[in-house]
């Protein structure tokens, strides 16, 4: 028996198979859930050829989650798949601009950007839930990913900020939905190499970071550990957790210089 056997999850924003949000596909089904995924509707025939690699195939969500219109019809879509209760939701998205947002434009970056990197990042997560809400029942499980914000980074300027809501967004959902049974907790992972990272003008020089100080040393191709966390929270292991921030980063948070 799988530690998800019986449990519907839908994982938003999954585009790549090196996405946090596919290994974490991945991992769940060979514990037994059936997952859905969901992306971006002009990202969503490339998910689809992705996905095609899982067995099963899952199925997949046309889903901006800063369109309202879409999110007010999102249970329904998964009634639609037969979907009669869901028992986990993970938030995989994030996106500020590249070149006015990130990359040491901090300073000069207008609140246009600003405001995208928070609806999209951070804002998005209570938008999902709700939207979830219907379908969400006594036991289920939030996972939100983060790289650790509490702290600044190189060059990550916006995004920074945007997580940094993003945690705190957790925490106040953890407030809210805790009185039903619902958890939502948060994954800080250290770099991985996925399209994201790539995005990040210098974010190469996270992984020179992570190789000089993490304690248990840090592979940043390897999105295991971190999806392994994701699913243990969606799981029924972790009954009495909500409102917490688990580090998969080899450690690293827990150092000085």
């Amino acid at each position: 028996m799988g530690i998800l056997d019986g449990k519907t999850v839908l994982i938003a924003g999954v585009t790549m198979n090196t996405s946090i949000g596919y290994r974490v596909a991945e991992i769940a089904q060979a514990e037994g859930a059936r997952v859905i995924v969901s992306n971006l509707p002009r990202a969503a025939s490339l998910t689809r050829r992705i996905v095609k690699r899982l067995d099963p195939v899952p199925e997949v969500l046309d889903l901006d989650v800063t369109d309202a219109e879409a999110l007010d019809g999102l249970a329904d879509a998964l009634r639609g798949l037969g979907v009669e209760s869901l028992d986990g939701v993970v938030h995989s998205i994030a996106f500020a601009n590249t070149e006015r947002a990130l990359g040491g434009a901090f300073l000069s970056t207008g609140w246009d950007d600003v405001a995208t990197a928070l609806h999209t990042s951070a804002f998005s997560l209570k938008s999902l839930v709700v939207a979830c809400r219907p379908l969400l029942g006594r036991g289920a499980s939030v996972v939100g990913l983060t790289f650790d914000a509490q702290v600044s980074w190189p060059k990550y300027d916006w995004m920074g900020v945007a997580k940094s809501a993003l945690e705190s967004t957790s925490r106040y959902l953890a407030r809210y939905l805790g009185p039903d049974g619902i958890r939502c907790n948060i994954v800080a992972a250290g770099p991985i190499q996925t399209i994201a990272k790539k995005a990040i003008p210098g974010a190469e020089s996270f992984d020179e970071v992570w190789a000089q100080r993490a304690p248990l040393g840090w592979d940043p191709t390897d999105s295991t550990p971190t999806a392994k966390a994701v699913v243990a929270l969606l799981s029924d292991w972790f009954p009495s957790t909500t409102g917490e921030m688990v580090h998969v980063d080899g450690g690293l948070h827990s150092t000085g210089a």
